[in-house]
């Protein structure tokens, strides 16, 4: 119950807040909007207001707002001939397009900003307790942990993190001996070091955090700082996954519910830090040139700002069709891979 509690309110603010970037716009540009709808398929319930009509549909992965002029074949009222999608200016509609993950960024921004104001900075603590462990890496292979607080290399007493790593980068591919205290006991591990590319020696551990109270204008702007830095992260791996530098790996709605459900287990401050890195996740994903998404009806206006004229309407729409029925197609098949992962996950079949 947790997780569908979780997963309603995390798809719903991301839903949400992309289609109200949408509405918004188009109302500014004085486009008429028909329809601001949350999920697809039959009407649950609906809300006429105005010219406008309200509704929450049953499935709620997606959305959309169905404004006059969108379709070329729809004939306009004489009153409303202006206000249709297809007769305002190349850069209203990019405006109203964009708008749309422009308001993902945002969220993220928002979110962000709301756990630092809750949570405060993290900076990283000056004592020598672990926060993360990196897989693969000799302190997770000797048996070191996330909570365990070093005390000793080498025979060395250490209680500052400075000289705890003083003295594993000086030693590059040599066997150690690291004392730690867990859960109020003191245990004892060998690892041999690896040697980083200059010449440092490493076991992959990293500092637990701090957390430092911070006020409202300087979350905001930690927000923001946040959202483009994980952008960035995003995209370089975007990159190197296109060219083949790191694995392709793609989670589907499955996997996103399943790790929604941890987060909201941990904590509600988690679930607000996935939420809004699945927020820039969606608000990237729309603006890439893949026909059916932003992306690609930003670059059909933009390639009618260029020629001066518009593109076929029916032949965008067929593009556009095509373009979705292979993205459900490719959501099919991920959904599935992420259904086979979680099971073997379960069954404990996983190596």
């Amino acid at each position: 119950m947790l997780t569908f509690i979780a997963s309603v309110f995390v798809f719903g603010i991301l839903i949400l807040f992309h289609e109200f970037g949408h509405f918004v716009v188009a109302k500014m540009v004085g486009i008429k909007v028909y329809e601001f709808s949350l999920g697809f398929g039959p009407k649950l319930l609906a809300l006429p207001r105005g010219e406008t009509s309200y509704s929450l549909r049953l499935f709620p992965l997606g959305g959309f707002v169905r404004m006059a002029g969108m379709d070329p074949n729809e004939e306009l009222p004489e009153e409303d001939q202006d206000r249709g999608f297809n007769r305002k200016t190349v850069w209203q509609r990019i405006a109203v397009i964009f708008a749309g993950p422009f308001m993902n960024f945002f969220l993220a921004a928002l979110l962000f900003a709301v756990v630092f104001a809750s949570q405060g900075e993290p900076v990283a603590s000056s004592g020598t307790g672990i926060g993360d462990v990196n897989p693969g890496y000799p302190a997770q292979i000797a048996g070191l942990a996330a909570g365990d607080r070093i005390v000793a290399v080498d025979g060395k007493a250490v209680d500052k993190w400075a000289d705890l790593v003083t003295l594993i980068n000086e030693r590059p591919e040599k066997d150690i001996s690291i004392v730690v205290l867990r859960d109020g006991s003191e245990l004892q591990f060998e690892l041999t070091t690896i040697k980083a590319e200059d010449g440092r020696g490493l076991i992959g551990i990293y500092p637990a955090e701090e957390y430092v109270k911070v006020g409202l204008l300087q979350s905001v702007s930690l927000g923001i700082e946040w959202t483009g830095r994980f952008t960035a992260v995003i995209m370089e791996f975007i990159s190197k996954m296109i060219f083949g530098q790191t694995p392709a790996e793609l989670g589907g709605p499955v996997r996103v519910v399943s790790e929604i459900g941890k987060a909201a287990q941990i904590g509600f401050v988690i679930l607000l830090k996935l939420a809004a890195i699945l927020s820039i996740n969606l608000g990237l994903f729309n603006l890439f040139p893949i026909p059916a998404l932003d992306g690609s009806r930003i670059l059909f206006l933009i390639w009618e700002k260029i020629r001066r004229r518009p593109v076929d309407p029916v032949k965008e729409n067929f593009i556009h069709l095509v373009g979705f029925g292979l993205l459900l197609l490719l959501m099919v098949i991920i959904t599935y891979n992420d259904i086979l992962q979680i099971f073997t996950m379960d069954n404990g079949t996983g190596q």
